[in-house]
């Protein structure tokens, strides 16, 4: 048995790929802990580790003195943290999943000479791994092209973004044939926990689906709490059928019954989206300073399995129409279907897996010497 920490941001973005990986090193007899930050209980509150540790962190601003200061001081204060706790749990290598919270374990654990491997989940290659790429041993990529990975000097192996064992356990479903009379299957998300602009603009949308259209619909969308009661009255105002949480758990069996996904384009949906084979209308989050969602998006448009709606153009009208035009249009989604299953990477975990083992043992063959 080795010992493994993997080391990731404290969002569902960065912790979903990093438990897929815990998962894999589990079943083959791993050990595995986990270092992250306080927002873990919003979205890791099953992590499957023997321990998980809070170091912490924070995200450095140039603009502000006072936080760039008092951020230094805080990334110092967690390196020495993730030192001590690198040293009493001695691994055999560390894998880390982006954000920055990552950073101070991340660089912690090369100087104690700990082998590392840093994976990117998105078309973009995140602003922390670029500063941590120095301290890898390996940089595990998610998408062929990663905008900034060509300059780094760590070697680069593309394994995909690994996917939870969930989504592995109906990734051979097929897509649902559309018919004249049946069911219209579509499932609304905007991340982990919902966004506001996704229920703004999203039911709305549906609202303006024909009549004889608009019956057959059978809604799954997820969205923030305090969204919940608008969107339901939206919905019943419509006469559709929806199902409405907060976060569904079973999300991934829903996506595999789905005709059609409408969300964002975070990397673990694209690559939930790819390896299932569900078409999507994706509206990348606005404002990003790399526009990694946009770059996302644009990928899978690229090879067919998907469209891009910018959320600044899009209106409920523009959407609606969007909507009903493919939903009038089997061949075309069952087309798109089959391209967003084309760039799926159903072995991302495997291949991940492989490469963090290769590197442990790596490690205890130096130790032996």
């Amino acid at each position: 048995m080795r010992k493994f920490v993997l080391m990731a941001g404290g969002t569902g973005g960065h912790l979903f790929p990093a438990m897929a990986l815990a998962e894999e090193l589990q079943r083959r007899g791993h050990d595995v802990e986990l270092m992250t930050d306080h927002r873990v209980d919003s979205y890791g509150g099953d992590f499957p580790a023997s321990a998980v540790h809070i170091v912490p962190s924070a995200t450095p601003s140039l603009r502000n003195p006072v936080k760039f200061v008092t951020g230094g001081l805080t990334i110092l204060r967690g390196m020495a943290v993730s030192f001590a706790k690198l040293s009493k749990t001695k691994p055999h290598c560390v894998v880390g999943f982006g954000g920055y919270p990552t950073f101070p374990p991340f660089v912690a654990a090369s100087l104690l000479g700990i082998p590392g491997i840093l994976h990117e989940q998105n078309a973009v290659m995140g602003r922390a791994n670029r500063a941590l790429a120095r301290f890898a041993d390996l940089l595990a990529l998610s998408f062929a092209h990663t905008k900034f990975a060509d300059g780094q000097s760590p070697e680069r192996v593309l394994t995909g973004n690994p996917v939870r064992d969930r989504v592995r356990a109906v990734a051979g479903t097929a897509y649902p044939a559309l018919t004249a009379s049946g069911p219209i299957n579509i499932v609304v998300f905007g991340g982990s926990q919902g966004a506001k602009a996704i229920s703004d603009i999203v039911p709305a949308a549906i609202a303006n689906v024909p009549d004889a259209m608009r019956h057959r619909l059978q809604i799954v969308q997820q969205c923030r709490p305090e969204d919940l009661d608008r969107v339901a009255e939206v919905y019943r105002k419509a006469k559709i059928n929806v199902e409405l949480a907060a976060f569904f758990t079973d999300l991934p069996e829903r996506m595999a019954r789905a005709h059609l996904v409408i969300g964002r384009a975070g990397a673990t949906t694209i690559a939930e989206l790819t390896v299932l084979g569900r078409p999507a209308i994706l509206v990348p989050l606005p404002g990003a300073i790399d526009a990694d969602q946009k770059n996302n998006a644009m990928v899978m448009e690229a090879a067919g399995g998907g469209w891009v709606a910018e959320e600044a153009t899009l209106s409920p009208h523009s959407l609606g129409t969007r909507i009903t035009e493919l939903l009038t249009d089997p061949t075309t989604l069952t087309k798109a279907a089959a391209a967003a299953r084309s760039l799926g990477q159903p072995r991302a975990v495997e291949k991940l897996a492989d490469l963090a083992e290769m590197l442990s043992g790596r490690n205890i063959l130096e130790d032996a010497r």
